[in-house]
């Protein structure tokens, strides 16, 4: 065979390979049209679907499963709880920025928390998400974060005050940023805040308050800067989810036993060694009370009569006195009793006289499992935040000191 005959050839298998090509090709091409159709047909399903659940959710729940429709929706509408709208933020233009390190026990921060919401609205600042003390008595390592859900603090507040949870870089200490650190005048009204603080802001972008007990006035201010402290207080500060979980479990296992008195047995080594009052204290323990009290600069009062301190009505009533009291009013054996406080001065010594009238006496050590409080041990605010919940829950409560947690329970139950 010669070689034009052998190319003849080799181009007459090529010719005769083209039809089942086109054949294969048409097969892919219809492949290809089904597949987008398909794509196309559920996508157009989905969205008919979207639009038809909220122009008429009923319809389309019969459609797919016309079984117990009536019992589905009536289910899916009682487990739904709108979230409330956020409030619109306020427009303003900040001065600054507030910084603050609350100090003391959970309570007198709370307080404290709320007269600088106040002020930050007063003065148009921007508040940094205040720093919780950790230098106390107690120790606490918490932040605001652990005890306070931040989230709804700033979002609940914005149509007041902007917060931030940190201030930003350029303010940082490790770019050279030193900002304005002072404890403003306690007991202070808004003319101090507006003709004192306020123009330090022309020249300290941020001011930091390292003091912030009592430092504004209970009095005499405006309606509206009273109104936010209240709101602030009452609604913006509310505890984190794990907190408010143990804290309602420790109500509901309450309540299950009958109605309950919450004591607030302030009789704690720290309110002992503050106020100097060591009535029934053996001489060892009085002599390690005031050791304590001069082991911290800021406690001012550090020779302190005992006996003077009480005749002035300034002691937090003893274990002792509390039981007389209880039972000149009236209470009975059966008497449910949760001991809201840390751990008594004295321990069960001092509460023994407490105990034999009282026999159903309970703490939350003893109602919940060591391992569901195992996450707020060495955390006294955490667990201070729990015995909160609880007081303001109770059927009576009884604070044997009116301090900080006294006052604050009362206006919650008010």
């Amino acid at each position: 065979m010669d070689v034009r005959s052998e190319s003849s050839s080799v181009q007459v298998v090529r010719w005769a390979k083209l039809p089942g090509q086109v054949i294969q090709r048409t097969r892919l091409q219809v492949w290809f049209i089904r597949v987008c159709s398909s794509i196309l047909i559920w996508t157009c399903l989905v969205q008919l679907l979207t639009v038809g659940e909220l122009w008429h959710p009923r319809f389309f729940v019969g459609f797919f499963n016309p079984i117990n429709v009536s019992t589905q929706v009536s289910t899916e509408v009682t487990t739904i709880v709108p979230s409330p709208p956020l409030p619109v933020p306020r427009n303003y233009t900040s001065n600054g920025f507030l910084k603050v390190s609350c100090n003391g026990g959970l309570n007198q921060m709370r307080a404290a928390i709320c007269d600088m919401v106040t002020v930050a609205r007063l003065l148009n600042l921007t508040l940094v998400v205040p720093e919780l003390d950790k230098t106390s008595f107690w120790a606490d390592p918490s932040d605001f974060e652990d005890i306070f859900n931040v989230g709804h603090f700033i979002d609940s507040l914005r149509d007041e005050v902007r917060i931030v949870k940190r201030l930003p870089k350029r303010f940082n200490r490790k770019y050279g940023f030193q900002p304005l650190e002072m404890p403003p005048v306690s007991w202070s009204s808004e003319k101090y805040y507006l003709e004192q603080i306020l123009p330090l802001y022309k020249k300290h972008k941020v001011i930091h308050f390292n003091r912030t007990d009592a430092r504004l006035a209970n009095n005499g201010i405006p309606p509206h800067l009273q109104k936010l402290r209240c709101r602030v207080n009452f609604h913006a500060l509310k505890f984190t989810p794990s907190i408010e979980a143990l804290g309602n479990k420790l109500v509901s296992i309450l309540q299950e036993k009958g109605p309950f008195m919450a004591l607030h047995l302030r009789y704690e080594m720290d309110m002992l060694a503050f106020s100097g009052c060591t009535h029934g204290c053996t001489a060892e323990e009085s002599e390690e009370l005031k050791r304590l009290r001069y082991a911290f600069p800021w406690w001012r009062e550090k020779e302190i009569v005992s006996e003077e301190r009480r005749s002035q009505g300034l002691c937090p009533l003893t274990p002792e006195e509390v039981t007389l009291v209880l039972q000149a009013l009236g209470f009975g054996q059966d008497t449910q009793i949760y001991i809201a406080s840390g751990e008594i001065y004295g321990s069960e010594r001092r509460l023994a006289a407490l105990r034999d009238a009282f026999p159903r006496i309970v703490k939350k050590e003893t109602l919940l499992d060591p391992e569901e409080l195992r996450q707020f041990q060495n955390h006294s605010s955490q667990m201070a935040a729990l015995d909160f919940m609880v007081s303001v829950a109770s059927n009576i409560f009884v604070p044997s000191y009116d301090g900080n947690m006294a006052k604050l329970v009362e206006g919650h139950r008010r």
